[in-house]
């Protein structure tokens, strides 16, 4: 069969030229291509292991930022509560101070009062001695028509309001 005869000189040319422009694609792509895409992927993981350690130092930082920030927050609520309380502790103080110089106020408003009343009732109950006296002497000079000595109506008068206020307490 003369087909096959052919089929070595046909294709060995073929061949030839397959491999030869196999071998050049090869160290075409492998000698001057490749080093350019393992430069590139090498830029790329050194750029993203440089950015993940940029990103940890960076969290690193931010933790300690927020340590400092959580450290300071809680020294100033703990002033702000010492604070409060001084000025607690100082409102009461006055407060209590106040009290007590408006209690000796009003106790010496009071004493002077109950004087005034005292003073006031001794002069009402004198006022009521005399009246009662004077009228001791127009009953007794009217029922009996003796007249009695003004001295005599006021002691008479002093005995009975004695008896009555014993008699009362």
């Amino acid at each position: 069969m003369p087909q096959i005869a052919q089929i070595a000189a046909t294709y060995a040319s073929q061949i030839f030229w397959l491999l030869i422009v196999f071998g050049l694609i090869y160290f075409g792509i492998g000698k001057a291509m490749l080093p350019k895409i393992q430069s590139t992927v090498d830029a790329r993981d050194g750029k993203i292991a440089s950015d993940i350690a940029a990103a940890q130092s960076a969290r690193a930082e931010a933790d300690r930022t927020e340590e400092a920030y959580r450290t300071a927050m809680d020294a100033a609520r703990a002033n702000a509560l010492k604070a409060t309380q001084e000025a607690k502790a100082t409102a009461a103080r006055e407060a209590e101070t106040r009290v007590k110089a408006r209690d000796v106020e009003l106790n010496a408003l009071a004493d002077a009062a109950e004087q005034r009343i005292a003073a006031s009732r001794r002069d009402a109950l004198s006022s009521i001695e005399d009246v009662a006296a004077e009228a001791a002497q127009d009953i007794v000079a009217r029922v009996s028509g003796v007249t009695v000595d003004r001295d005599e109506a006021a002691s008479a008068v002093r005995v009975e309001l004695g008896r009555t206020a014993a008699a009362q307490a």
